[in-house]
C-alpha cells in the first residue's frame, strides 16, 4: 500500500500541456471540417463565444489568468464579510406591490422563510397611508424594510419612521431601507430630479437605517448588459455620494447610506461574476473617496426581463437558477420574483414558491454553507476581472458626459442601451438566444393562469423590455384569432418521403411555427403531389410548409410545391437551407430570423395586426 501522501492525482498520465490540447482541438474540429479555410488564429478560437459586453468567453482558462484575493478583504471581489453567508444565510427578501396587500399576508411571509419586506408604496403599490394598518403585527425591529414609492420617497419615509416610533422602536434598532432613488426615478420616467430634497431624509439618529436604493433593474429592462447596469448604478451612487458630501455629511457617513439592487439573470456564471464585479467597483471608488473599506451592500432581484408570460411554470426554474447564481455571487438580499409576476399581481402559491425555492437552496442545499463558492475558478476569476475593467470604462462614460442625471437628459444612456437591445433583439429573433416555452418548445394547448392586472408603473424614460415580448405579441395575435373564429392561424407541413426523411426538419419547423401561435397540421407520408394536395385541402391551410430529407427535396419539392400552389397555396416555404427552386417562396433554416418569417406568414395568413 502506497502511503497517502505518497500520492499524485493522475500520476500515472503524462503531465496536462496546453500545446497539446490545442493540437487535440485542432485535430477534432479540422476532422468535423469546422475549421473554415480563412482561419488564421488558434482553432480554439472557434469554440469561443461572445458577450453583449464584448467580452469573449474561451474554452479552456488557466491559473495564469486568474487573480485571487481573500473574502472579507478589499476589494471584496469573494465578499464583503470573511464567512460570507455561512453565519445566517442570505437575507430573504419578499417583494409586495399589490394594493390590496394586508398584514396577514406579510405574517404569513414572514412565519415562512422570508426574513425582510420590500414594499412598493405610493401609486404604484400600497397606499402610502395603509402602511400602518399593513405593518400593525409586524416586528419592524426583527423584520427590516425596504420601501420602494418612487417621487413619494418623502411622504413614504415620513410614514415608515411614524410608526416605528409608533411602537416604540429605540432610533438605534430602526433598520431597513427609505427608499430614495431619485436617479432611477429619472432614469424610468424621463423627469428631472432634486438630489438635495433626497439628502434631506438621512438622519444620523438612526445608525442602522440606510436612506438611498442604486438601482440597476431600470437599466437592465431597457435591454442593457451586465457592464451597463454595473457602471450606470455606479456612477449613479456616486452622484448620491456627491450629494450627500455636499450636504455635510462625511464621507464613510455618505457610504453607509447607500445599498445597491442588480438583477440576477439565468445565466449563472454572468450573474455571479456581476455581483462580484459590483465589490470591486464599489471597493475602488470608496478607495478614491477616502472611505474606510467597507463592502457593498447588495440586493439582487431575479431579473424581470427574463420572465415570461407565456409557459410561466418555466420561470420557475429560471428564477432557482438566478437565486442560486446571486447567492453563489454574494448578494447580501435576494428577492426571487413569482413566476407569474409577467401576467399580473401574484397570488399566495406564486408568493409560497418563490420564497421556498431560497429555502430550498439555503435549507436542503446547504449553499450558504460555503464560503464564496466560484472563488478559485479561474473562468470566474477572469470573467469577474473583465466585466469590471468593462462595467468601468462605462462609468467613465458617464462622468464625462457630466454624471447620470446629464447622461439621461442628453439621451446618452438611452442611446448606448438601445444599441445593445437591438443586439439582444437580432439574437431573440433568430434563437441564438433560445427562450424555452416560447421561442422554443412552445405548447399552444396550454392554459395560463389568470391574474389581476398591477398598478400601471410610471413611464416615460427608458423602456421595460421582457425578453420573450415579441414571440408573445404573436402568441396574443394567434389568441384574437382563435377566440374570434374558432380555430388558430395554420402552416400545413408538407412532410415528404418516409417518417425517418422528414421527421428531424418537421419537428423543426413545428417549433418555429408554434413559436408564433401557428398549428401546423402534418401530411403524413407524402410521395406524390397528388395526395399532397388532397392532405393539404384537408389541413384548411392556405401556407406550406416542405418538410424533407436532401433526396426526398431533389425528387419531389418541385413539383409537389407546383402542385399545392395550384391547389391554392398563397405562400410555399422549405425546411433547410436556401436553394435554387422556382417554387418555393423562401426557407427556414437553423439561424433564420424566426420573428421576420412568422410576422410574414401572419401577414400572409391575413392575421391583424
Amino acid at each position: 500500500m502506497t502511503a497517502p501522501d505518497e500520492l499524485v492525482l493522475a500520476g500515472e498520465f503524462p503531465a496536462a500541456d496546453h500545446f497539446r490540447w490545442q493540437e487535440l482541438v485542432e485535430r477534432v474540429l479540422r476532422r468535423a471540417d469546422a475549421v473554415p479555410q480563412d482561419h488564421l488564429g488558434p482553432v480554439e478560437d472557434l469554440l469561443s463565444t461572445g458577450t453583449y459586453d464584448g467580452l469573449t468567453l474561451k474554452p479552456l482558462y488557466t491559473s495564469a489568468e486568474a487573480p485571487t484575493t481573500f473574502p472579507g478583504l478589499p476589494p471584496f471581489t469573494r465578499g464583503s464579510r470573511p464567512d460570507g453567508h455561512v453565519a445566517a444565510g442570505w437575507d430573504v427578501r419578499q417583494r409586495h406591490a399589490d394594493p390590496a396587500t394586508t398584514g396577514q399576508v406579510l405574517l404569513s411571509d414572514l412565519e415562512h422563510g422570508v426574513t425582510s419586506l420590500w414594499l412598493v408604496a405610493g401609486a404604484e403599490g400600497i397606499p402610502i397611508g395603509d402602511l400602518g394598518t399593513v405593518l400593525h403585527d409586524v416586528y419592524l425591529d426583527l423584520a427590516p424594510v425596504t420601501l420602494e414609492a418612487g417621487a413619494d420617497f418623502r411622504a413614504a419615509a415620513d410614514e415608515f419612521l411614524r410608526l416605528h416610533a409608533e411602537k416604540g422602536i429605540p432610533d438605534g434598532e430602526v433598520r431597513g431601507n427609505l427608499g430614495a432613488d431619485p436617479l432611477g426615478w429619472q432614469a424610468r420616467t424621463g423627469l428631472p430630479v432634486d438630489l438635495a430634497a433626497a439628502t434631506e431624509l438621512v438622519n444620523t439618529r438612526y445608525p442602522r437605517l440606510r436612506t438611498f436604493v442604486v438601482d440597476g433593474l431600470p437599466y437592465h429592462r431597457a435591454g442593457g448588459s451586465d457592464a451597463e447596469e454595473l457602471g450606470a448604478a455606479l456612477a449613479a451612487a456616486v452622484a448620491y455620494l456627491r450629494a450627500l458630501t455636499d450636504a455635510g455629511f462625511d464621507v464613510d457617513t455618505a457610504v453607509g447610506q447607500l445599498e445597491f439592487r442588480f438583477a440576477a439573470t439565468a445565466d449563472q456564471f454572468g450573474t455571479i461574476a456581476k455581483f462580484r464585479a459590483a465589490r470591486r467597483l464599489w471597493s475602488r471608488v470608496t478607495e478614491v473617496v477616502g472611505a474606510r473599506p467597507v463592502g457593498q451592500v447588495q440586493h439582487a432581484v431575479t431579473s424581470p426581463a427574463m420572465i415570461t408570460a407565456r409557459d410561466p411554470w418555466v420561470n420557475m426554474l429560471r428564477t432557482t437558477l438566478a437565486c442560486f447564481a446571486a447567492g453563489v455571487g454574494g448578494a447580501d438580499a435576494v428577492t426571487v420574483l413569482p413566476f407569474d409576476s409577467a401576467i399580473g399581481l401574484p397570488d399566495a402559491f406564486a408568493r409560497r414558491i418563490a420564497r421556498n425555492t431560497q429555502a430550498v437552496l439555503l435549507e436542503e442545499s446547504k449553499l450558504a454553507g460555503v464560503i464564496d463558492p466560484a472563488g478559485g475558478s479561474w473562468y470566474v476569476e477572469t470573467r469577474t476581472e473583465e466585466l469590471a475593467r468593462a462595467a468601468w470604462s462605462w462609468f467613465q462614460d458617464i462622468e464625462r458626459a457630466g454624471g447620470t442625471a446629464a447622461a439621461l437628459a442628453s439621451g446618452l444612456v438611452a442611446d448606448r442601451l438601445a444599441a445593445t437591445w437591438e443586439r439582444r433583439g437580432a439574437n431573440l429573433a433568430t434563437r441564438t438566444d433560445p427562450i424555452t416555452g416560447v421561442s422554443e418548445f412552445p405548447n399552444l394547448a396550454e392554459r395560463a393562469p389568470v391574474r389581476p392586472a398591477p398598478p400601471e408603473r410610471a413611464g416615460g424614460g427608458l423602456p421595460a423590455h421582457r425578453y420573450a415580448e415579441a414571440y408573445e405579441d404573436l402568441r396574443d395575435r394567434s389568441d384574437r384569432v382563435l377566440a374570434d373564429t374558432g380555430a388558430r392561424p395554420r402552416v400545413f407541413l408538407a412532410t415528404l418521403g418516409p417518417v425517418a426523411a422528414h421527421t428531424a426538419r418537421a419537428s423543426f419547423a413545428a417549433n418555429l411555427f408554434q413559436a408564433g401561435g401557428i398549428e401546423t397540421p402534418t401530411g403524413g407520408v407524402l410521395t406524390d403531389a397528388e395526395t399532397a394536395v388532397a392532405r393539404f385541402a384537408e389541413s384548411g391551410a392556405a401556407v406550406v410548409c416542405l418538410c424533407g430529407s436532401e433526396k426526398s427535396y431533389a425528387e419531389l419539392a418541385e413539383p409537389v410545391a407546383r402542385a399545392l400552389r395550384a391547389a391554392g397555396a398563397t405562400r410555399v416555404l422549405l425546411a433547410g437551407p436556401a436553394r435554387e427552386l422556382s417554387e418555393v417562396d423562401g426557407f427556414v433554416f437553423t439561424g433564420c430570423d424566426a420573428l421576420a418569417v412568422l410576422r410574414d406568414t401572419l401577414r400572409t395568413l391575413g392575421v391583424p395586426a
